[in-house]
């Protein structure tokens, strides 16, 4: 500066030299899309500096986010001068249900089946290769479910296990086919069943065993028959059995002579036999 007095004189003072230092670079790069879904997480990396400073309070140079939020960063350089970043916006998606629901019980026997339906979403992927929201399931097994949602999020059920009982196997021993005037005892054996319990049997004279028989001895009528068994698992099976009572033969003598004198003889003979 020159510095000039009420005399009119001048004087010059020494140059003081003024040094403005530039301010660092304060940028966030991502490592992949700020935008995914629970559990997943993306890596924010700050531009170079001596020393940084994040809205969460980290302090170095890339921090792992999980959460949904706004990201910035302080970034301070050698010469001590900071700036700082625009925000960077994270947005993590929820991750759908994943629930199944049986619309029956899922024990049952040979030949039933149950409902199985998923909690809602945009897409299914059954273990069975499904992609319906329900299945019915007639086999045993494990059953799982993959929900994804409109946000491309998914998510696995826990398995639903379904069992399926065998039915009982009923064989009839007794003799089926008897002369008359004998009669015909049902009686059945051989069981295998699914269940260690005993089996209860039913015997009837309709195929849909809704019509019983007073008893399962004595009958005396050829005709079908069925025996139904039940076994713990309330699973049953029914076995037709044809019980047949054949007429005894009727027979017919017929004599050559109606009478004959001492010493003399006659021929008998057995004519018009049914059977």
């Amino acid at each position: 500066v020159t510095v000039t007095n009420a005399s009119g004189c001048s004087a010059t003072s020494a140059a003081t030299t003024v040094i403005v230092n530039a301010l660092p670079t304060a940028t966030i790069t991502t490592g992949s899309t700020t935008t995914f879904c629970s559990g997943g997480s993306v890596t924010l990396t700050s531009s170079a500096g001596s020393s940084y400073s994040w809205s969460t309070g980290a302090t170095t140079q890339s921090i792992t986010v999980t959460t949904a939020g706004s990201y910035s960063v302080t970034v301070t350089n050698a010469s001590g001068c900071s700036a700082t970043s625009a925000a960077t916006t994270v947005t993590v998606n929820a991750l759908p249900a994943a629930t199944i629901t049986a619309g029956s019980t899922t024990t049952f026997c040979a030949g039933g089946s149950v409902n199985l339906t998923s909690s809602a979403g945009a897409t299914y992927l059954w273990s069975t290769g499904a992609t319906t929201q329900s299945i019915l399931v007639s086999a045993a097994g494990s059953y799982s479910v993959t929900v994804t949602n409109a946000s491309g999020c998914s998510a696995t059920s826990a398995a639903t296990t379904v069992t399926v009982n065998t039915l009982p196997t009923i064989t009839v021993t007794n003799p089926i086919a008897v002369c008359s005037p004998n009669t015909i005892d049902l009686t059945a054996s051989a069981v295998t069943t699914g269940s260690t319990a005993s089996l209860v049997y039913g015997y009837f004279t309709n195929a849909a065993a809704t019509t019983a028989l007073g008893t399962a001895s004595a009958i005396t009528t050829s005709g079908t028959y069925y025996i139904k068994g039940t076994d713990g698992n309330s699973c049953s099976s029914i076995s037709p059995v044809v019980a047949t009572i054949n007429p005894l033969p009727t027979v017919t003598l017929v004599a050559t002579k109606s009478k004959i004198c001492l010493g003399e003889s006659l021929t008998l003979t057995g004519v018009g036999a049914t059977s």
